[in-house]
């Protein structure tokens, strides 16, 4: 298995997923947040007028990578599927509550072990959530908790969320005047564009034909340990990234003073414990669900549009958090969120046992 073309292919994009990540911080883009999903979402709702805070307003072009690098991909390897047609709207508002996760953690599960290879132990907690949340989400899938199984089909809208990012792409090429670009904030740290593009291109691309996604690697070696190759390739993303964060001067050990985080620990953890839990029920995390879309899934399209609308809202409601901590705003959204995912597995366990 150690030597299985399998194996190599998902070590090498979790290796370089990680140290793409680093180098993209290094670059220009915001420390330790070098592939952020969630972070380029609320950046990219903000150049689209979708909410007002001035410092978040960006349009990510690793983000407009990711899609199209997967549809290459499909393309090229004759993997596109128009597909979907299962529970559209429980997915999107999945996704927006995914979102709502990742702004009161600061930071989607690339970052989360972006910060944690970076010597960022806040992101400790988050680990930890994230770990509990995958294995409440296996817990609930034992249970007969499962969405319905996308449909095959070419009427099912499939090649629309890759239309939409190729035309997003040409919005940033043409600069029209009602995109927005901030001024000042985090949003104004970005590595030069055509990196950024080539970056996303290229791991997108990679991403779509080695299935890589942070929660699917914790799901599957909570299942089959570390005889499948999952396991493996986060630790290559995390050894990579480390390596990386030491050779550039960015390896920081410590509590205080880190980038891009706070010391509200309870709610880290649970921030991450709704993804994960999320990120297990709709098959993968927000890096994931973009690949899908490119490759025609119309269902992880929908969550990729929750995504934006959950973008926005943390953003315009004061659901994200900043380093001073956790708005009551974001708080209230992440209990919300359990109560949301408590009670869609119920529904869905009650409907697949009947």
């Amino acid at each position: 298995m150690l030597r299985s073309r399998e194996f190599w292919t998902v070590v090498v994009v979790g290796g370089l997923l990680g140290g793409i990540g680093v180098l993209l911080s290094v670059l220009g883009n915001p420390e330790n947040s070098g592939i952020c999903v969630s972070c380029f979402i609320e950046n990219s709702a903000g150049a689209l007028g979708l909410h007002d805070n001035s410092n978040m307003q960006y349009l990510r072009p690793e983000l407009i990578g990711f899609v199209l690098g997967s549809s290459a991909s499909a393309l090229l390897f004759g993997e596109f599927r128009s597909r979907g047609g299962s529970a559209p709207l429980s997915r999107l508002f999945l996704g927006i509550f995914m979102i709502f996760g990742c702004a009161v953690f600061i930071g989607c599960p690339i970052k989360l072990f972006l910060r944690f290879s970076a010597g960022d132990l806040t992101a400790v907690a988050g680990v930890i959530g994230l770990l509990a949340g995958v294995w409440g989400g296996l817990k609930g899938l034992a249970q007969g908790v499962e969405l319905v199984k996308p449909r095959i089909g070419m009427g099912n809208g499939g090649a629309l969320i890759p239309a939409l990012f190729l035309l997003l792409l040409f919005f940033f090429m043409a600069r029209p005047g009602f995109l927005l670009f901030s001024t000042k904030g985090s949003a104004t740290q970005h590595a030069p564009w055509l990196i950024a593009l080539a970056a996303g291109l290229g791991l997108g691309f990679l991403a779509q034909r080695s299935r890589f996604c942070i929660t699917g690697s914790i799901r599957d070696t909570f299942l089959m340990g570390f005889r499948i190759a999952a396991g493996w390739g986060l630790l290559a993303f995390i050894g990579l990234a480390f390596a990386v964060s030491v050779a550039s001067g960015r390896f920081h050990p410590g509590l205080y003073g880190q980038p891009g985080a706070h010391l509200e620990y309870l709610w880290s953890f649970l921030g991450m414990a709704l993804v994960g839990w999320i990120s297990v029920i709709i098959g993968g995390c927000p890096f994931r669900q973009l690949i899908k879309a490119g490759e025609g899934d119309a269902d992880a399209g929908l969550v990729v549009v929750g995504m934006f609308i959950g973008g926005a809202l943390a953003q315009s409601w004061g659901i994200a958090a900043t380093a001073a901590g956790v708005s009551l705003y974001g708080k209230v959204s992440i209990l919300l969120g359990f109560a949301l995912v408590a009670a869609a597995s119920l529904f869905f366990r009650q409907r697949n046992a009947a």
